[in-house]
C-alpha cells in the first residue's frame, strides 16, 4: 500500500500518510483533521497470529450505492455541490489546495507545475512587481509539506519585510512561522525545549538574512538549515562588483545554502539582471553551479531548455496578454493633488525639523556607525511626519527591537527611499528612528516621546489637513460623472501615504 491510499484499520476508514521512519504506519482518518494522526508500529500490525483482525491494516472497501440510497432531490443537490466543492479545492494532483486561504489564479500554478518536476527544487522566480511571486512560492512550500517531501522551511529576507512574509504565511497559507532576527532570539530561545538550536526546533522560520550572514550566526544556521530556503529579493545575495561587503556576506551565506545538493531552494526577485553579467551569473550559479559559465545571450538549444527548467520570467504584460486578460490588473490613472498645512501641522513640522538638524548635528563626536545611524533616523522620522500625523505615530509607538541592530545600516533604505521593486511595500520606517534613538541622551528621548503627543492630537483632528485634502477627493470620485469604484483598501492608503 502506498500513501495515499484508504485503509482501514480498527473498524475506521484511515488515509495512509507518508512516513519518514520505515516501521511506522501514519493514518488520518478519512473524516478527521490533520491534528488527530496516529502512529502505529508495523510489527503490531504484521503479527498475523496475535494481532486482532482489527488491528490489521489493510485496504478499505465500500459496498456499491442500491436503489434505496436514493433520497430527495434537495439532498442529491446538497449531496453534488459538497462533492464538487471538495474536487475543486483539494483534488488531485496538488493535495496543498485544501489547506490555503485563497484561490491562486492560473498562471501562479506554473512555478509550482515547474517544481514538482525537479528534485532537489532550483527555482529562480522573477516574475513582474505585482505579480505574485509570495504566493507562487508558498504554494511550493504547502504542496511539498503536504506530501511530506519536507518538514522544515525558512525565508530568508530583509528584516523590514519579515512581519510580511509571517503574515502571508499565516493568512493565506495557515503556516504559523516565527520570526527570527536581532530581537527575538532571545524569545525564540525562551520558548524552546531541549537542546536543539532555535533554526531546528521552530519548523517555520522567517529569517532576516542580515542577522544570518554574519560569521557569528552564519554557522549555526547552516549547520541545521531547513530542507527548503526561500530567498527574498535573491539579487541582494549576488556577487557585487562594488565593494558591497554585506552584499558579499549575503552571497556567500546562500552559496553555502545551495552548496548541499539536496536542499530546495527557491529565488525570488522582480529584477534579476542589474546589467551586470557577472551578478547575474552568480544568481544563476546558485541555482546549478554549471550555469555560472554559461552566456545568456550565447546558449545553445540544449543549455536553454536545462535552464528553462529552472527560471520563470513573466511581466504583467505577458499575463495581461496570455493568461488573464486586461482585467487581471488594475489600472491606475495617477494625478496630484495639493493642499496646505495648518498652523498645528506646520509647527509639529517646524519641531521635528529642529530636532533631527540637532541629532544630526549632536552625533559628530559619535562614531562612524552612530553618526550613519542618527542621519538614517533623521530621513525616516521627516519621512513620516511629511506623511500625515497617523504615520508618524505609527513609527513613534511601534517597538520592534531594542537598541541598535547588527544589521547594516545599508538596509535603512527601503524605508527612506523608493524604488520600481518597492511600490507594492509600504512599511513604516520605525527601525531607523528606533536605531537612533538608542544613541539618544535622555533629554532627547522625551523630545521625541513629546514629538509622539503633538502627533497624537492631530490624528484624524480638523487641523489634519491632508486627511480633510482625501476625504474631499474621494467624495468627489464617488459623486462625480465617472463614477469610478474606489475601495476602502485604496482609501486607507492616502490617509496613510
Amino acid at each position: 500500500m502506498n500513501p495515499g491510499s484508504i485503509v482501514r484499520c480498527r473498524n475506521r476508514e484511515w488515509v495512509l500518510l507518508p512516513s519518514d521512519q520505515p516501521d511506522i504506519h501514519l493514518l488520518r482518518p478519512l473524516t478527521g483533521a490533520t491534528d488527530e494522526v496516529v502512529a502505529i508500529h508495523k510489527g503490531l500490525t504484521d503479527l498475523i497470529g496475535y494481532a486482532l483482525p482489527e488491528e490489521r491494516i489493510r485496504s478499505a472497501s465500500f459496498p456499491l450505492p442500491t436503489p434505496q440510497d436514493l433520497s430527495d432531490a434537495a439532498s442529491a443537490h446538497l449531496l453534488w455541490q459538497a462533492a464538487r466543492l471538495t474536487l475543486r479545492e483539494g483534488a488531485t494532483p496538488f493535495r496543498s489546495l485544501g489547506r490555503i486561504s485563497i484561490r491562486p489564479r492560473i498562471y501562479q500554478f506554473v512555478p509550482l507545475l515547474m517544481a514538482l518536476r525537479l528534485d532537489p527544487v532550483r527555482m529562480l522566480v522573477a516574475d513582474d512587481v505585482g505579480v505574485g511571486k509570495t504566493i507562487e512560492a508558498l504554494l511550493v512550500v504547502r504542496e511539498l509539506l503536504d506530501r511530506g517531501e519536507i518538514k522544515r522551511i525558512c525565508v530568508l529576507c530583509p528584516p523590514y519585510l519579515c512581519d510580511q512574509w509571517q503574515k502571508e504565511l499565516a493568512e493565506k497559507f495557515n503556516l504559523d512561522a516565527v520570526v527570527i532576527r536581532s530581537g527575538t532570539v532571545s524569545q525564540l530561545e525562551r520558548r524552546k525545549t531541549g537542546h536543539d538550536s532555535i533554526y531546528r526546533y521552530y519548523p517555520i522560520q522567517v529569517a532576516s538574512i542580515d542577522f544570518l550572514k554574519s560569521d557569528r550566526n552564519r554557522h549555526l544556521f547552516l549547520l541545521d538549515c531547513p530542507e527548503l530556503v526561500i530567498v527574498d529579493e535573491a539579487h541582494g545575495s549576488t556577487v557585487s562588483s562594488t565593494s558591497n561587503q554585506s552584499q558579499h556576506q549575503r552571497y556567500h551565506l546562500v552559496r553555502e545554502i545551495a552548496a548541499k545538493p539536496d536542499r530546495h531552494l527557491i529565488l525570488l526577485t522582480a529584477t534579476p539582471h542589474s546589467g551586470i553579467e557577472g551578478s547575474f551569473r552568480s544568481l544563476l550559479s546558485l541555482l546549478q553551479p554549471e550555469f555560472e559559465t554559461w552566456d545568456a545571450s550565447e546558449l545553445a538549444e540544449p543549455q536553454r531548455i536545462q535552464l528553462a527548467r529552472h527560471f520563470v520570467q513573466r511581466t504583467r504584460r505577458d499575463i495581461e496578454t496570455d493568461w488573464e486578460g486586461d482585467h487581471c490588473f488594475p489600472k491606475r490613472d495617477p494625478v496630484d493633488k495639493t493642499y496646505r498645512l495648518s498652523r498645528s501641522y506646520r509647527d509639529l513640522f517646524a519641531k521635528t525639523y529642529d530636532f533631527c538638524s540637532e541629532m544630526v548635528q549632536s552625533g559628530q563626536t559619535l562614531s562612524k556607525r552612530h553618526q550613519r545611524v542618527r542621519h538614517w533616523g533623521a530621513l525616516a522620522l521627516l519621512r513620516c511626519m511629511m506623511s500625515s500625523p497617523a504615520a508618524a505615530l505609527a513609527t513613534l509607538e511601534t517597538r520592534h527591537d531594542a537598541g541598535i541592530p547588527e544589521e547594516e545600516e545599508s538596509d535603512f533604505r527601503p524605508f527612506i527611499f523608493e524604488s520600481a521593486q518597492d511600490l507594492t511595500v509600504d512599511n513604516q520606517p520605525t527601525p531607523p528612528v528606533e536605531s537612533a534613538e538608542a544613541t539618544l541622551a535622555d533629554a532627547d528621548r522625551r523630545r521625541l516621546r513629546e514629538l509622539g503627543r503633538m502627533a497624537q492630537s492631530l490624528k484624524n483632528s480638523p487641523d489634519d489637513t491632508k486627511l480633510a485634502g482625501c476625504a474631499e477627493l474621494i467624495s468627489d470620485l464617488l459623486s462625480g460623472s465617472m463614477k469610478r469604484l474606489v475601495t476602502m483598501w485604496t482609501f486607507l492608503v492616502l490617509l496613510l501615504r
